[in-house]
């Protein structure tokens, strides 16, 4: 992590070589301590023990702005890399946290002596349609898993993968569904945008998507919206 070390008290990370950031947002303390500030960062982070959003590590640093602070993280995380250390940093969950490479999972569960969570078939599905159709009911679930979630969804809920949004404006009140920052962590995903696309997932997902669903005998169909797929 030298290189790291020698960029940021060189100036190399803003420029302007006594790194400070926009005029006037660096406090004394933090000017002082700025040769120190990728160790600083990497103990707040390892502190934390989830992800921590960029805007509360600024606020943490008491000094350093949001594009030097973010500049670091990406040295450490390219060091990280570089280096072949045996942590990696990423962004996930809307924040950045400090893990152990996936390769490392054989030695580490040895140590641990566990086996890491696994989720069931049924339980992935489900989370897949809470994901895609947040905020969603639990009798919208089963119109296309076909089956009861009840218990599946109760499942997630306890591991806090799925939570009770509100309610749904229909007759009996539903309550709606959705993923929690947990579910991001356990897939690695920044934020629900790096879900993947209906036309990576192929046949069928247009049904995680549907505004509607028409149950019949001949399954579960999206309900086309006004003007689409009529018949003149």
């Amino acid at each position: 992590m030298d290189e790291t070390y020698e960029r940021i008290e060189s100036g190399g990370v803003n420029g302007n070589g006594n790194g400070a950031g926009p005029a006037g947002d660096t406090a004394p303390a933090a000017r002082e301590h700025l040769g120190r500030l990728p160790a600083i960062i990497e103990s707040l982070l390892l502190a934390a023990g989830a992800p921590v959003p960029l805007g509360q590590l600024v606020d943490a640093l008491d000094g350093p702005g949001r594009a030097e602070v973010l500049a670091v993280l990406e040295a450490l995380g390219a060091g990280y890399e570089r280096e072949g250390r045996g942590l990696r940093l990423v962004h996930v969950a809307g924040g950045y946290q400090l893990r152990t490479p996936a390769e490392h999972g054989p030695w580490i569960r040895r140590l641990l002596r566990e086996r890491p969570p696994r989720l069931s078939r049924p339980m992935l599905e489900t989370l897949a349609i809470v994901a895609y159709r947040q905020p969603c009911t639990r009798m919208e679930v089963e119109a296309i898993r076909g089956v009861d979630v009840d218990a599946v969804l109760s499942n997630l809920l306890d591991r806090r993968l799925v939570r009770v949004v509100g309610r749904k404006d229909a007759p009996g009140r539903p309550l709606l569904y959705a993923t929690t920052r947990e579910f991001l962590e356990v897939f690695g995903l920044p934020d629900l945008d790096a879900l993947p696309t209906l036309r990576e997932l192929g046949n069928g997902a247009e049904l995680l998507t549907a505004p509607d669903l028409a149950v019949s005998a001949d399954g579960v169909k999206p309900v086309p919206r006004n003007g689409a797929g009529g018949d003149g």
